[in-house]
């Protein structure tokens, strides 16, 4: 029928309904996968490892040695603050620094070596003695990500808060019938004696996006290699005359190359591994040019080209082997699901139990914990490179046995692919 109009093909209901739950069903997932990973972080906090450090060095008080800071430390730890939020872990002040250094702390109390010296004036009334009120410093670590050093500044202020009035408590108990002979001032002071401080224990520079161009530096390589999968996907089936090039109003087609299934997935993935090199090297020239504080460029600038690679190999191992639909699950699992289970924006320990299962696995967790450890730690294997180069390694294997595997069983069962020009004419006038 030369007088079939073309708009009367949204009279078809199965074209109404594929995409239909297509797009609904990807709309869901972004929602639940999204909102569900971020709407209750404090109620799903599970163990978040917070450090706990007496550098107390003791004072004489009645008679006796007494170590008030180790008192703090044993009130909080057996009073299991926090409860199952936090997971408070006892150490010197040279292994806090050195985890605070490997982004294994979100955060740390900390008694310092005068507090029981501090301590003790409050209840003398000796005039040549002028009481000087004892501190607790809270530890923050911006660097292991803002929500998670925020959480653990909020529990290791209300356990220093805690851990003070039982202090004086203690404190009124010793000094009994004296604590009537002592200033009004000392007395209020009895009560509440400590002063909590906040310091920052790992100092990032000021263009670090407090503490999150790791992850947004990651991300824009995953979205590179993600994207480019696709574009190149395409190109090379018009360079292989399998599909039409359309630039605006034009329309290009290239003579039929024959190519097996494997073959073409070959020739992306080389055409992946080369693209790679630009667009690493493009992304941190952009990243530079625009201020970031970058360290360890060679590195960074390797691991760059490798994390583009890998994600976009693992890109088309999906498209060669689902085809269309190969680029929504490309989609979830490279943006949807990767995301939320960053660790990031929301700590992996805030995270429900199903979203920490998924950020074992999730690539973009993987390259952010590596782009971290060489942004903000000194590339330190132990703080996430090691197992960035891990598992960008598993990665590239797994991608690379999948989309070949699975596409050389295609071309063994001759479930080739077909140009357009020689498929069975459809009836005329009627969408196939």
């Amino acid at each position: 029928m030369d007088g079939f109009h073309p708009f009367r093909v949204l009279r078809a209901r199965g074209l109404w309904i594929v995409n239909g739950v297509v797009t609904g069903v990807l709309a869901l997932l972004f929602a639940v996968l999204y909102i569900g990973a971020n709407v209750d972080p404090v109620g799903h906090l599970h163990k978040l490892p917070v450090g706990l450090v007496n550098a107390d060095k003791g004072a004489n008080a009645g008679g006796e040695h007494v170590n008030l800071g180790a008192r703090t430390i044993e009130s909080i730890t057996k009073s299991n603050a926090g409860g199952d939020a936090i997971d408070w872990k006892v150490m010197d002040e040279q292994k806090m620094n050195k985890e605070l250094g490997q982004g294994k702390l979100f955060g740390a109390l900390v008694v310092p070596g005068d507090f029981s010296s501090s301590t003790t004036t409050l209840i003398s009334t000796a005039a040549d003695k002028k009481p000087v009120r004892p501190t607790l410093t809270v530890v923050t670590n911006q660097s292991a990500g803002s929500l998670g050093s925020s959480l653990a500044r909020s529990a290791t202020t209300e356990a220093a808060k805690n851990a003070s009035s039982q202090v004086g408590r203690e404190l009124s108990a010793q000094a009994g019938a004296e604590r009537t002979k002592l200033p009004p001032a000392e007395r209020l002071l009895l009560a509440d004696p400590a002063v909590v401080t906040v310091k920052d224990g790992h100092p990032l520079h000021s263009h670090s996006g407090l503490g999150m161009t790791a992850f947004y530096y990651a991300l824009v390589l995953v979205v590179c290699g993600m994207l480019a999968a696709n574009v190149i996907s395409g190109q090379v089936d018009h360079a292989l005359g399998y599909t039409h090039n359309d630039m605006g109003p034009l329309r290009k087609h290239r003579p039929l190359i024959r190519a097996s299934r494997v073959q073409t997935l070959a020739i992306s993935s080389t055409l992946m591994a080369g693209l790679s090199v630009l667009m690493g090297s493009l992304v941190l020239a952009g990243a530079v040019g625009m201020g970031m504080d970058v360290s360890h460029v060679p590195l960074l600038w390797l691991y760059s080209v490798c994390a583009i690679a890998v994600a976009g190999i693992g890109g088309l191992a999906l498209l060669a082997v689902f085809g269309t639909p190969g680029m929504l699950l490309v989609a979830l699992i490279f943006v949807a699901m990767a995301v939320p289970t960053a660790g990031a924006t929301m700590p992996i320990e805030a995270l429900p139990g199903f979203f920490r299962f998924l950020a074992e696995f999730e690539p973009l967790r993987q390259i952010t914990d590596g782009v971290r450890s060489i942004l903000y730690y000194d590339a330190q294997g132990d703080a996430g490179l090691t197992r960035g180069w891990a598992m960008l390694a598993i990665g590239l294997v797994a991608a690379s046995l999948f989309g070949f595997g699975v596409t050389r069983l295609y071309d063994r069962k001759g479930l080739h692919r077909i140009p357009s020009e020689v498929e069975k004419p459809t009836q005329a006038g009627v969408p196939a």
